[in-house]
């Protein structure tokens, strides 16, 4: 058991009055729902410290709270976040002996591509082979890995295809390796309203909005607002975050990351034969808990059908009622819960 007080001298916030628990690696018990936690008001968790590291062609940022010997958890953030999604997460999992690892993708905070000449690019094979050139510098052989949005799909191809560097998955929405054929196809009306930055990355007004800090800074902000409509976050909770998308190439990962989705930017050659494999949606035989947010536009009907078929090995799906997209900064305990049980599906 966790307590709100212990949690709050983690991350070096004021204790509530709300406990939540969290079984550790020695424990395979589960609710099939925690209740997510109330951070104390005025509470802003952050990181202690941000380390860097070479790997691949990034100069990858990165948080890393826990024990240095304890099983390794990585946790992937989405767009337009950043690691504070799990600034509540990681300390829940450090206190049950976990060695959490929560790296800046490409683009965003203080990771930084190590040539000016590298393709800003952000087609999905790379991103997930960034991750596996993080765990190769830090030589970390194998890791849960959990993740919601770029970070579900990211982790989810890590699983599918290097099965061997991932323990367990967790993944919120599911299965959402990006089938580019399937893309061209139109969605319902109101799906695709949900996705109307996607279109507007698009155009050239969209790259220029992104590249101008107010703009940028208002956008997304609009996009937190919309895919968590109960989330009642304040202003510095948002501030904290939108520090990280300053990066100098913040505007070209995200653009090329849409436009590659909908086959209007190309990507990189070595990256076909990784790509090709994706295509024919591999299955993925790890341990996987999905995760779907019952408040989130993205997430599709059906608790989960859709994608059941994707994942062939121990097996659990939960819904979060209530919870948008930013699932692990909205319900963190039940994020914190479902890496544990996920690991726990192993035996």
């Amino acid at each position: 058991m966790i307590s709100r007080r212990s949690f709050g001298k983690a991350v070096g916030v004021g204790a509530g009055a709300a406990a939540v628990g969290v079984g550790g690696p020695a424990s395979a018990s589960a609710a099939a729902t925690v209740p997510a936690a109330t951070p104390a008001p005025g509470a802003h968790p952050t990181f202690a410290r941000i380390k860097q590291i070479r790997a691949g062609v990034l100069d990858v940022g990165y948080a890393e709270v826990g024990p240095a010997h304890g099983p390794v958890v990585i946790c992937l953030h989405g767009w337009p976040y950043d690691i504070h999604s799990y600034a509540e997460v990681a300390p829940l999992l450090a206190g049950q002996g976990y060695r959490v690892i929560v790296p800046y993708l490409r683009g965003h905070g203080t990771t930084r591509f190590l040539s000016d000449r590298t393709f800003r690019n952000a087609q999905q094979s790379a991103i997930a082979m960034d991750v596996i050139a993080l765990m190769d510098a830090l030589k970390i052989d194998k890791a849960v890995l959990a993740g919601f949005d770029w970070g579900s799909r990211t982790a989810g191809i890590i699983a599918a295809l290097r099965p061997e560097r991932c323990t367990a998955l967790v993944s919120v929405s599911g299965y959402l390796v990006t089938n580019l054929e399937a893309n061209l196809k139109p969605l319902a009306p109101k799906a695709e309203l949900a996705w109307w930055y996607q279109y507007y990355f698009s155009t050239e007004r969209g790259r220029l909005a992104l590249e101008d800090k107010t703009l940028r800074h208002d956008l997304t902000r609009l996009v937190w607002d919309t895919v968590s409509p109960t989330w009642d976050f304040d202003d510095a909770t948002f501030e904290r975050t939108a520090a990280a998308f300053d990066n100098p190439d913040y505007a070209a990962v995200v653009v090329h990351n849409y436009r590659w989705r909908l086959s209007l930017a190309d990507g990189e050659r070595r990256y076909d034969r990784l790509e090709k494999r994706l295509a024919a949606r591999p299955t993925i035989g790890v341990p996987t808990l999905t995760l779907d947010a019952g408040r989130d536009p993205f997430t599709a009907p059906g608790d989960g059908a859709s994608y059941r078929d994707r994942f062939t090995g121990p097996y659990e799906h939960r819904t979060l009622p209530g919870i948008g997209h930013n699932v692990p900064q909205e319900a963190p305990a039940a994020f914190a819960q479902a890496v544990v049980d996920a690991d726990h599906l192993r035996g």
